[in-house]
């Protein structure tokens, strides 16, 4: 056998049986190849999407619910409905030590504040927060660190700043560490730099929880609390009874929908996984389909082909070629118009996606991020392909392996 697949003669036969049904094997090679370029292109843009969920989400911990305090909408145990919910740090230690499935408990605050840098100034929004912000909302650090736990205990007045506002008050390749601004009138020193976030996070300033309360006077008030369930936990049961805690300790009817309010970024990611598996399964399935139909095509034209040879087998089988002889060609003519058809339509994709990438896949909002697919996609192509190829060329070579000799040759 690989004698027979180096050999000249091999090859050559080959070449004049596509030559002398040009046609025909132009269409069929146009069918396998629309195949394979569909099966790559929306593969490819499924990644992208799938790319760009995660660059959007990739700030945050997935399995994450996150909620705060809004107006009562039922009136409960003496009090009035209209009343406002504050959540505050009592609530915080409540949840660590009564829901198990919780992993992280973060609670967070923030307002407005003027920063103030020579005779630069701004508005921004200023966030209070604990270390453990870092591992619920990784914060890509490009200088310096986060907020640590000495900065909560002493009360530092110490910054992490974003890129879009380090652009703002800092001239190129300024090294922003150490260097003093001015928050509401008081000097604060930055201690980090990092990367602007996905969902709404840009132009903003993270200050120890600690100092916040100091500056702002806010007491043990908290503005949101976010939670991150363990990897076992369900997320949805995890919202459900975060809010029933918060409604129990601050006295809110068991059915007041309005009272807190809340995102569990947890199940909107099981959303999207669901919809992202839906798009590939049904990419493979309009790919598969298409490659069944156009190697079932081969298989046609090879049948044909056959037939139109009937007499040059005859000849073949008089000088001695054996069935397996016969058979093992035509399976190497279908094997091969389906690889030829399988390259085309893997380098059209590849090329399409590479276009795909240039239009829609730049830039902080791109629709399609990195559209691509990985080797092990490509391999298992052709091995769809070869696999079909071979299939599909065993009907028309057992036919020729059935035709006599005899008759053939007074055909």
């Amino acid at each position: 056998m690989k004698n027979f697949l180096f050999e000249r003669d091999t090859w050559q036969e080959i070449y004049e049986s596509i030559k002398k049904n040009k046609t025909r094997t132009l269409v069929t090679v146009i069918g396998v190849t629309w195949g394979v370029f569909l099966l790559v292109t929306l593969l490819g843009c499924a990644r992208g999407m799938e790319n760009s969920f995660s660059r959007l989400f990739g700030d945050f911990a997935t399995n994450s619910v996150f909620i705060w305090g809004r107006s009562t909408e039922k009136a409960f145990h003496g009090f009035q409905e209209g009343r406002r919910l504050k959540l505050n740090l009592k609530d915080v230690e409540k949840i660590k030590q009564e829901i198990k499935e919780i992993e992280f408990v973060v609670p967070r605050i923030r307002r407005n504040g003027k920063l103030v840098k020579n005779f630069q100034s701004g508005d921004f929004t200023v966030y209070g927060d604990f270390p453990t912000l870092d591992k619920v909302q990784k914060k890509n650090l490009i200088l310096g660190r986060f907020i640590n736990n000495s900065d909560i205990k002493n009360k530092r007045k110490v910054m992490v700043i974003s890129e879009d506002l380090y652009k703002q008050f800092f001239d190129i390749n300024e090294n922003p560490i150490g260097k003093n601004i001015e928050l509401n009138q008081i000097n604060f020193t930055i201690v980090g730099l990092f990367k602007n976030g996905n969902i709404g996070m840009s132009s903003n300033i993270h200050i120890p929880f600690s100092t916040y309360q100091q500056i702002y006077n806010t007491g043990q008030e908290v503005g949101l609390i976010m939670v991150t369930g363990k990897k076992s936990s369900n997320i949805k049961q995890l919202e459900l009874d975060l809010k029933l805690m918060i409604k129990n300790l601050h006295h809110i009817h068991p059915e007041d929908e309005r009272a807190i309010g809340g995102f569990n970024l947890g199940k909107e990611f099981e959303k999207l996984n669901g919809f992202l598996i839906g798009i590939q399964f049904l990419t493979w399935f309009v790919g598969i389909a298409t490659l069944i139909a156009g190697v079932f095509a081969i298989g046609n034209i090879l049948l044909i082909t056959v037939k139109e040879r009937t007499k040059e087998i005859g000849i073949r089988r008089a000088i001695g070629a054996t069935p397996l002889m016969i058979k093992r060609q035509i399976i190497l003519e279908a094997v091969t118009i389906a690889l030829v058809a399988g390259f085309l339509g893997i380098v059209g994709g590849g090329l399409v996606l590479i276009l795909i990438d240039k239009i829609w896949g730049q830039g902080a909002d791109a629709t399609l991020v990195n559209p691509s697919v990985s080797i092990l996609i490509v391999l298992i192509s052709i091995g769809i392909l070869t696999v079909l190829g071979t299939l599909i060329g065993l009907i028309p070579a057992t036919r020729a392996t059935k035709v006599s000799p005899i008759e053939a040759l007074n055909s």
